[in-house]
């Protein structure tokens, strides 16, 4: 039997499905004939394509959460690509909870919320980790933190969800074209030492990630349960 790779026909919740990654995985979904929900804190800034439909949410809100999980009758794949990147700021303790809980904590919100949609479809938990929870980020310690604590929490979750036949895993990009990774593109001292290290030397697109979220929604992705894949184009290889 040949691999199916196919996500027709699914339901796709993506958090910070409005902008960079989250976006980029979204139309890549409806590209290959699935509906994607793009959840985010801010609407879209432009029109969104056919089969992509905005829902404001703070992954924060408990009842916000909540109350968009009970008027979703169907999903099969929830992306948490939400994120906050506050840098130096998050060596303050409430900077340092206001990540977590975007990233960390959020991902447990929905994970909790979407569980029995997940289970009816038999469906997956796909939450966006980093190359930072490999090491440590001395400008982002709130990050790094939250983005450790993803993979594990990845693991958690595979194990408890397996019993409603829903996998987790987990995706750790490196050095994207985001708006978030501005700064560091446009400081030359960084972007050089960035760039060095990267074996084929250059940055990658939101779009080069969506290829690996489809897989991981696929049936052919059965097996693959409670891991974190890297793709970082062999950053941390280096």
């Amino acid at each position: 039997m040949s691999p199916d790779f196919s996500v027709r026909g699914m339901t796709v919740l993506i958090t910070g499905g409005t902008g960079g990654i989250g976006l980029a995985m979204g139309r890549g979904f409806v590209a290959h004939g699935a509906s994607v929900i793009a959840a985010d804190l801010a609407p879209p800034k432009q029109e969104l394509d056919a089969g992509l439909r905005y829902e404001p949410l703070d992954v924060r809100d408990d009842a916000g959460v909540e109350a968009l999980a009970a008027r979703t009758e169907r999903c099969d794949v929830v992306i948490h690509c939400a994120g906050r990147l506050l840098r130096w700021e998050e060596y303050k303790p409430e900077s340092f909870k206001e990540v977590l809980d975007v990233h960390l904590v959020g991902a447990l919100r929905l994970a909790n919320a979407f569980r029995p949609q997940l289970k009816a479809s038999g469906g997956c938990l796909i939450n966006i980790a980093s190359m930072y929870s490999f090491f440590g980020a001395a400008h982002a310690p709130g990050y790094s933190a939250a983005k450790t604590g993803l993979v594990s929490l990845t693991r958690s979750l595979a194990l408890s969800f397996a019993e409603d036949g829903i996998r987790v895993n987990a995706i750790a990009p490196g050095w994207i074209r985001t708006e978030i990774s501005r700064a560091g593109r446009e400081n030359p001292a960084f972007n050089s030492k960035v760039v060095a290290r990267i074996p084929n030397g250059e940055w990658a697109e939101p779009e080069d990630l969506a290829g690996l979220a489809i897989f991981l929604a696929s049936p052919a992705a059965r097996l693959v349960n409670g891991v974190t894949i890297p793709a970082d184009g062999g950053y941390c290889a280096s």
